[in-house]
């Protein structure tokens, strides 16, 4: 791009479901859940500076600049490389904030990965997972770069082939408040633990945040009830975000034109692989 600027993508992701198996002595909940990327998400331009300033270039809506994990990742990158390099940080955001569709994660992920080869820095992908996981539990999925089971507090990640799916997302612009749903009594805090092989024969699952937010929100249930006429309707992580599979793009399409007032429609395509991975390896020539 012109005036030093690269492009990179930043995908968003869905969790297909979200289980608490557990609490950790540290009060962390343990959990289980499929990491789902989508072919749809933010993008991350990147100007490399010489003078080792690290900033945001542009505003992101409801995001400060010196709060911006985006920014916190390029400076986590530099201290632990010590480069003496910086870069401006622009943001072209897509991805609803708060939405449970792991947009501020995926810009920072996408940060450490371009800077990490921007800067030439020479990190291989565990120690940007390491670097990623100090700055938000969904930050390593996508380092890695690939759809995947978690489990643990969310960084004990196997890679999944998952069957190509489309979904239709919606967002009821609702925020929700995810530390409350942590704390709320009345969380299902002991699901019994599931295995993939469970998951892929087609074991029934859930998200074990949704009977509190139906309760909490009755906008997302309304999304949800909406989206239920179309299959099974879910809500994605802890955000307001709602989503439903479908068998094609077509019919996610037809699905996401009829979205009722009040509500914004999203479509996007499942994906194994990150477009994060292909970028990359287009700048390295490969």
């Amino acid at each position: 791009m012109a005036d030093g600027w690269s492009q990179w993508p930043a995908p968003a992701k869905l969790n297909l479901f979200l289980h608490v198996v557990g609490r950790r002595a540290d009060g962390y909940h343990l959990l289980q859940t499929v990491f789902q990327l989508l072919d749809w998400g933010d993008t991350v331009l990147l100007r490399v500076r010489p003078d080792g300033g690290i900033a945001r270039v542009g505003d992101v809506a409801g995001v400060p600049a010196d709060t911006d994990i985006a920014v916190r990742a390029a400076t986590a990158l530099r201290e632990y490389t010590g480069c003496r390099l910086g870069a401006d940080i622009r943001i072209e955001k897509h991805i609803p904030v708060g939405g449970g569709l792991g947009g501020g994660s995926s810009d920072a992920a996408t940060t450490l990965v371009a800077l990490n080869a921007l800067w030439q820095t020479g990190l291989g992908v565990d120690e940007l997972a390491q670097i990623g996981i100090g700055l938000g539990a969904d930050i390593p999925v996508f380092v890695r770069g690939t759809s995947a089971w978690a489990e643990g507090v969310g960084e004990r990640l196997t890679r999944l082939d998952l069957p190509q799916q489309y979904f239709v997302i919606v967002d009821p612009r609702v925020s929700v408040a995810t530390g409350l749903l942590f704390q709320d009594a009345e969380l299902t805090r002991n699901s019994a633990p599931t295995t993939i092989n469970d998951f892929l024969a087609g074991t029934k699952t859930s998200n074990a945040f949704a009977p509190l937010v139906r309760a909490r929100y009755p906008q997302i249930g309304a999304a949800l009830d909406w989206l239920g006429q179309f299959g099974d309707a879910r809500m994605t992580g802890t955000g307001g975000c709602v989503f439903v599979a479908v068998d094609s793009a077509v019919r996610a399409q037809k699905i996401a034109g009829g979205c009722p007032a009040g509500f914004v429609a999203y479509r996007a395509a499942g994906v194994n692989e990150s477009p994060l991975t292909a970028a990359l390896k287009s700048h390295r020539g490969g």
